[in-house]
């Protein structure tokens, strides 16, 4: 038992800028509050925060850590199965390698979730996991096993299967082949719960792995739509609507130059990596103006990295320039918890300091988006895992 007192609180919940306390029991927050009373927490470990800023432990709503390990070339490289463009039934979650190196200086630089799994290499992707930034197995680490479906779109699945002289080499193909397999999932599903409510003459459909996973898009489970240029956003955002799919656009490096078709949609951005080299011509739009220009539309985003693209130590760096370009430094720490949460449908666990939910939270030595603060103290489900 630990209570966290005379913290400057940023909550993302109703206390924000303001002096608190956090109380934490079995690794979960037990209570925030305002005023702290010595007599009430008699027995709990005090931890005085001197006035320094506490906020919830940072999560990053889209990456590869674990999936693509620093250091190591194929051998640890397992992004993308690059040899069909449909293949939902893949996990993120049985390629992550908790060992990674990377996942030490995530913990230690106050990423305390992250949402990882399969790159953009194909059209239809697998699922991603949400798990914490600390552990030894994946099992202990992972706290939602398939958050969402991955789907892509532009440039990426089309470079790679051109070169492999198959379908997808055209923005057109890729379209189409994203219907072709929602359509079929559809009526697998349709099918199979025809049979399964004991529909007259409803017949039990073949079993298919790919169909059965990819059904689930239909049962409320999130999509993921990788996206950068402005036309694939459009056609993501069609595809959904047409599907009545539960989706996020990622990456969304050109939603800034179509505002008011991106809020039409009701979908949610989640913004990056717009730090560092524009390294194909999606990315030649890029720019830090463009949170701002969402968070003024009152556009849903959140803001990744896209690890190891821009690696997760860096997540305050990025965040930073966004500001430095007009973002407020609340609309962007919101950006980097409670909305990189909400729109990965796992706020109920992370992303705010909240009574009830995960006590993961970070103590800062000054601004957190100052480039010289750092992490006092980071803790994950009430356990300290850092401290300076």
């Amino acid at each position: 038992m630990i209570v966290i007192h005379n913290a400057k609180l940023f909550t993302m919940e109703d206390i924000n800028d303001e002096t608190g306390y956090v109380a934490i029991k079995g690794g979960k927050v037990e209570k925030v509050g305002r005023r702290f009373s010595p007599e009430r927490f008699k027995g709990y470990k005090t931890i005085d925060a001197k006035g320094r800023t506490v906020t919830p432990g940072l999560v990053d709503p889209h990456c590869h850590i674990g999936v693509m390990e620093e250091g190591i070339q194929f051998e640890g490289n397992d992004t993308n199965e690059m040899t069909h463009p449909i293949y939902p039934e893949l996990r993120g979650l049985d390629s992550i390698y908790p060992h990674d190196r990377a996942f030490a200086y995530t913990a230690s630089s106050g990423v305390t979730s992250v949402v990882t799994g399969p790159g953009s290499a194909n059209v239809i992707g697998g699922t991603f996991a949400a798990l914490k930034t600390v552990g030894k197995t994946v099992d202990e680490m992972v706290f939602k096993e398939e958050v969402c479906m991955k789907m892509a779109l532009g440039e990426n699945p089309k470079r790679v299967y051109s070169t492999q002289k198959k379908a997808p080499s055209t923005r057109m193909a890729s379209a189409a082949l994203m219907r072709e397999w929602l359509m079929k999932a559809r009526q697998y599903r349709d099918e199979l719960k025809a049979y399964e409510a004991g529909e007259e003459d409803a017949k039990k459909p073949s079993f298919d792995m790919k169909l059965h996973s990819l059904m689930r898009v239909f049962d409320g489970m999130p999509v993921k739509i990788h996206a950068h240029r402005s036309d694939d956003i459009m056609t993501a955002i069609r595809i959904a609507k047409e599907f009545d799919l539960d989706a996020t656009i990622d990456h969304a490096t050109e939603a800034y130059l179509i505002p008011e078709a991106v809020k039409n949609s009701g979908m949610g951005m989640i913004l990056g990596p717009t730090f560092g080299y524009s390294s194909k011509y999606e990315l030649i739009h890029r720019s830090f103006k463009s949170a701002k220009i969402l968070h003024d539309y009152d556009i849903p985003f959140a803001i990744m990295t896209d690890h190891p693209v821009i690696t997760l130590d860096a997540t305050l760096v990025q965040a930073a320039l966004f500001v430095k370009e007009g973002l407020s430094k609340e609309a962007a720490l919101s950006a980097l918890t409670i909305q990189a949460a909400k729109l990965n449908a796992i706020d109920d666990r992370v992303g705010s300091l909240k009574d009830g939910k995960d006590a993961d939270l970070v103590i800062w030595d000054g601004d957190p988006f100052d480039i010289m603060t750092r992490p006092s103290m980071v803790m994950i489900d009430g356990v300290v895992v850092h401290e300076r």
